[in-house]
Formats: structure tokens, C-alpha cells, sequence
């Protein structure tokens, strides 16, 4: 489905990161992919993929420092060729009542979570503007599009998130490059791990389908938006939350 080409993935090491790393690298794509925290797994991955025979390539990276991002895309692009995919999957989750955060705590969750897209999507544009191709995912979260018990600055950033896309996707659709958002409802893993058990009852009460999503279901919407599958699709986003 995406055999020949690559993409590069932000936050790669965490569980939907990994999911969107295997999943694109086993349907033909040379995946490049970011980590800070997580660098025992992203070894593990590597060394898996590698042993399958797939070609994924890791990178320490702070997503938040403008400079580093810009030297690891020229780096990326020298070392495993022009990127047509770039998925800004970054994030961070802090759970504090609105009272309690704290303004290093807000910019912290704007940085991870916004500030990275900006920073990742300018770095790698200008060579999709010059090849006029291109396809760019941008992982939001429900918590920005629903009245949900979460963090107000998490929200607050992730909200954000359909904004940037939206725009993004008018401005760049003229060199035929297509940018969505990918909205992730509950998960069995990743940031919905520290939801108190009462919440996730809830969710799961309202849920359409009784139940909360997997890392690869929304690794499955993020690889058809980097296919020619899904060509006529820009400046959408898509809500993977069981019918909420």
C-alpha cells in the first residue's frame, strides 16, 4: 500500500507511535521515526523490525528545540531519502486539576503537543512544496473535541490540533500535499493508561461499541491517510473512538 515511500514519525517509542512505526514499515514504507524518554523500546523496535527485514532508522530528538529538529530533517532526508509522510505523533499527558497546573506546567503541554507539530511540519514541508507531493497526519486526541474529564491545558493544546490542520491543509493543498488530523478516542495504552477505572467505565458506557480502541486501530487510520487511498481526503479529522 505505501511501498517506496517514507515517512518520518515524531515520538515514535511510545505505544501509538509504535504502532504507526510497524504498521507503516510493513506495508513498503522506509520509516524514520523520533524518541526521548523511551529509548529501551525504541531499541527493542529496531532491532524487531530489523530482524523482519524492515528498513527503520531511530533518532534521539527533543521536539520542542527548533534548531535540533531542523538538523535531524536535513540529517533524515540525507540519510534515508526525501520524505512524502510525516506523521507529528509527539505528546505529553500531565494529570492535574486546573487549579494546581502550573505555567511552566501549560507551556510544557503546549510545547510537546503543538509547539512540536509547527516546528516538525516547517522542517519537512519545504521539500514537499518542491516535489509538489506530500501527506501530513497530526494526532489530536477526543479531549479536544469533547466535554471529557481531562486536563484543561491538554485539551486546551490537542484542541489546537484542528486549527493548525485546518489551515495547513488550505494553504499547502495547492502543491498536492494533504493534511489531516487523526483523533484517537480511549486506548488500551499510551496516555489513556492513567484514566481512573471510573472514567474508563464511562467511556465505555457511552461508547457505541462498549469498549476502548487499540494503538494499532488508530495506526490503521494513519496509514490510509498516508496512501493514495485516501487522495481526495484534506484538511479532515478523523475521530477513532468507537462512536462516541
Amino acid at each position: 500500500m505505501l511501498k517506496g515511500k517514507i515517512a518520518f514519525v515524531t515520538g515514535g517509542s511510545g505505544a501509538v507511535g509504535r504502532a504507526i512505526v510497524r504498521l507503516l514499515a510493513r506495508e513498503g514504507c522506509r520509516v524514520a521515526y523520533s524518541y526521548k524518554s523511551n529509548q529501551d523500546a525504541a531499541r527493542d523496535m529496531d532491532r524487531e523490525l530489523a530482524a523482519a527485514g524492515f528498513d527503520v532508522t531511530s533518532y534521539f530528538l527533543d521536539v520542542t528545540d527548533a534548531k535540533a529538529v531542523t538538523q535531524l530533517a536535513v540529517r533524515v532526508e540525507q540519510e534515508v531519502g526525501p520524505v512524502d509522510v510525516l506523521v507529528n505523533n509527539a505528546g505529553v499527558a500531565q494529570v492535574l486539576p486546573f487549579v494546581m497546573i502550573e505555567e511552566e506546567d501549560w507551556d510544557r503541554m503546549m510545547d510537546v503537543n503543538l509547539k512540536s507539530m509547527f516546528l516538525a511540519t516547517k522542517a519537512f514541508v519545504r521539500g514537499m512544496i518542491r516535489r509538489k507531493s506530500g501527506a501530513i497526519i497530526n494526532m489530536g486526541s477526543l479531549a479536544g473535541v469533547r466535554m471529557l474529564e481531562v486536563p484543561v491545558h491538554y485539551a486546551a493544546a490537542k484542541s489546537a490540533v484542528t486549527g493548525f490542520t485546518l489551515a495547513l491543509a488550505r494553504e499547502l493543498g495547492r502543491y498536492n500535499i494533504r493534511v489531516n488530523a487523526v483523533v484517537p478516542g480511549m486506548l488500551d495504552a499510551g496516555v489513556s493508561i492513567n484514566v481512573p477505572e471510573k472514567q474508563r467505565q464511562q467511556y465505555e458506557s457511552h461508547c457505541a461499541l462498549s469498549r476502548v480502541g487499540t494503538c494499532e486501530e488508530v495506526a490503521q487510520i494513519v496509514a490510509f491517510l498516508a496512501s493514495e487511498r485516501s487522495s481526495y481526503l484534506n484538511g479532515q479529522s478523523i475521530q477513532v473512538d468507537g462512536g462516541i
